[in-house]
């Protein structure tokens, strides 16, 4: 009898506020997995159950929800009870008695509701998808992270750091990771966050929390070490292993962080939209440079106290490539792991990995777990609305061509990715070459900021070639520097302020037709990279389904669009 565990991270009530995804786990293996944006497409899924993700997991095995054992989140409500005196304190600092009141009212309700009723309201929205409603079970959250960084890393042992926003009552957990487990080894609790400490930097500098944090990253290096701004940081920040943030993050939001950095630098948050000035790059260089000097610290000191010189990261700021390339640098550092889905759209893996041993998970490798889509289905798509298309006999050296002749390809193949990367099956892809294809698809493909940088894949055999450090990262979550004798080569995907990249590397038992694809324009240019960017306008989810690919194609200023086995041309 086959067992299927349903996990999922909703994003409503005591379960977070954003990223909700849902996985399907069957006898202990993953086989499904996709994020409620991708489905919604409202970017983050803010404030939403993830209804369509759900039932798009069960569809993948034409499943019921009585069909499912267990459910499992990645949140123990109980335990928000170890923060409730920073709830009150933070209620009885507002300025007015009845913001007081309202505030401590629903604190006191919302731990009432932790302890008594932890899951009523998420059996609530299940029975709107189908009855009975399974068996439900909660895990905490940090311990989700971790799980979902250490079980798929291929470590016997190594350190596991969680470093996000706020879990039930943590905001960064050390552990020690070994075949028997999980040990918890330090608990860092809210408001004390690295994750609330770079958000505060996110809305000051004029973009969203927890969602312009990766370009707070990206600005950095346009900056330059500021003695002033250093100075202001560390008035509000203390650094090393006991590191304290709280004079920015002492209330949830950022609004309260920023107001500190207004008073701090007597400069008022940045609102309009024009070019960043020198000083806002510096304060970006310097935020990046204060948030990597601490978890280096947290890496150096407990690498050596467990006496382990593997890591495993997870947690939203672990999608802080620039962070993770100097952690992987540290001289007590062997290997590193990252968890691609360092956010919390991977805490449904974490979830269904949690009971399991380690021993008993397989290295990952990919993360092509959501929809696919025939070419049969998407010929009568097409036909259907009267798109013309071809079917060329070589398909990957057709489009090769095409990209070794200037075109913007927009890519959809296979399954699509879980995370916030396209590793090849829901890309845009353009010769890396030339840094007229980086500004054509920044200003008339992703409608973004001139500025931001873009990424390569490349076949794994020619990483070493081309990077100062060689082996497999096939998952965008780390950067690399590139050898001065290939910088002219990629010249697209190098970041222009301190010549990094942020690689995919490609296997062809990882993706078969994407390898081929890199391999054919090898052939044509004797460069096995690509310039590869997610499938999405500004502001919007990764692309799901062939009609979505369609309408960004005739908004965008895509050349060609290749929907499996067809080629679509404007």
């Amino acid at each position: 009898m086959t067992f299927y565990r349903l996990t999922f991270k909703p994003a409503i009530g005591l379960y977070g506020q954003h990223d909700p995804s849902v996985a399907l786990f069957e006898d202990d293996q993953l086989v499904f997995a996709v994020e409620e944006e991708r489905l919604s497409r409202d970017k983050h899924a803010v404030n939403s159950f993830p209804g369509n993700a759900i039932r798009e997991c069960l569809e993948y095995r034409d499943l019921s929800l009585s069909d499912i054992d267990e459910i499992v989140l990645p949140y123990e409500p109980s335990l928000r009870w170890k923060i409730l005196p920073h709830y009150v304190r933070a209620s009885l600092s507002l300025d007015e008695r009845l913001k007081q009141f309202v505030s401590l009212g629903s604190t006191v309700v919302s731990q009432i509701r932790g302890q008594l009723y932890p899951t009523r309201q998420i059996e609530n929205e299940l029975a709107s998808i189908g009855t009975p409603v399974p068996p439900i079970e909660t895990h905490p959250h940090h311990a989700c992270h971790a799980a979902s960084a250490f079980h798929p890393s291929g470590f016997e042992d190594a350190l596991v750091l969680t470093l996000d926003a706020k879990g039930e009552y943590d905001a960064t957990v050390v552990w020690k990771g070994t075949l028997d487990g999980l040990e918890r080894v330090r608990t860092y609790k809210h408001p004390n966050s690295l994750g609330l400490f770079f958000a505060a930097i996110t809305e000051y500098l004029g973009f969203r929390m927890f969602n312009g944090e990766g370009k707070v990253m990206g600005l950095a290096p346009y900056g330059r070490p500021n003695r002033a701004i250093e100075t202001g940081l560390r008035e509000l920040v203390d650094t090393g292993v006991d590191y304290d943030v709280t004079d920015l993050t002492k209330h949830w939001g950022a609004d309260a962080g920023v107001a500190e950095l207004e008073a701090v630098f007597d400069r008022p948050r940045r609102t309009d939209s024009g070019e960043f000035t020198q000083w806002e790059k510096d304060l970006a260089f310097e935020a990046q440079s204060l948030l990597e000097e601490i978890v280096l610290d947290l890496t150096e000191t407990y690498c050596r106290q467990l006496g382990v010189s593997n890591v495993a990261l997870a947690g939203g700021v672990a999608l802080n490539c620039k962070l993770n390339q100097q952690v992987g640098a540290l001289d007590v550092v062997d290997d590193v792991f990252i968890q691609p889905v360092a956010n919390d759209a991977g805490l449904a893996l974490g979830a269904g990995w949690f009971d399991q041993a380690p021993r008993t998970v397989a290295p990952m490798s990919d993360v092509y777990l959501g929809p696919s889509f025939s070419t049969a289905a998407i010929k009568r798509r097409l036909d259907a609305n009267k798109i013309e298309y071809t079917e060329p006999d070589d398909l990957e050296r057709d489009v090769a061509q095409r990209l070794a002749d200037g075109a913007l390809v927009g890519w959809f193949q296979g399954r699509l990715e879980l995370g916030p990367r396209a590793l090849g099956n829901r890309s845009i892809l353009a010769d890396p070459r030339t840094i007229a294809s980086r500004d054509r698809v920044n200003k008339h493909v992703k409608h973004r900021e001139e500025w931001r940088p873009f990424a390569p894949s490349m076949l794994e055999r020619a990483a070493k070639e081309y990077l100062t450090s060689d082996g497999s990262t096939p998952f965008m979550i780390t950067t690399a520097d590139v050898r001065d004798e290939r910088v002219d080569d990629m010249a697209a995907v190098i970041h222009p302020a301190d010549e990094t990249t942020r690689p995919q590397t490609v296997r062809e038992e990882q993706n078969p037709r994407y390898a081929r694809l890199l391999s054919e324009f090898e052939t044509l240019t004797d460069i096995p990279v690509l310039l590869n960017t997610s499938f999405n306008d500004h502001g919007e989810p990764i692309v799901t389904t062939p009609n979505q690919a369609i309408k960004d194609f005739y908004g965008m200023g895509l050349d060609f669009l290749v929907l499996e086995d067809i080629v679509i041309e404007k």
